[in-house]
């Protein structure tokens, strides 16, 4: 039971990893829309681009940080209380 619930959990925490390239999408569409509306401020734009690039990605660097933290953390305790159960 637990482990599909750890597979489950991890699955669930990749699911951001979908929204983040929603968020990428939508920050290039809204310069491709700027600069078309008002050129001459094309290089200001794009570095506004930039910085909500790194910071959506950013976020999504944490879905499979996580995925690998509910994967691995669950199975050490997992494997930790059964060592302890030996002794006791």
């Amino acid at each position: 039971m637990l482990e599909g619930a750890k597979s489950i959990g991890a699955g669930a925490a990749t699911i951001a990893s979908a929204g983040a390239a929603i968020g990428i999408g939508n920050v290039f569409s809204s310069l491709i829309h700027s600069v078309a509306r008002n050129p001459s401020l094309a290089k200001q734009s794009f570095g506004y681009a930039i910085l909500g690039f790194a910071l959506t990605e950013a976020i999504a660097s944490f879905a499979p940080m996580m995925a690998f933290l509910i994967s691995s953390v669950f199975r050490s305790r997992l494997k930790f209380h059964s060592y302890n159960s030996l002794f006791n």
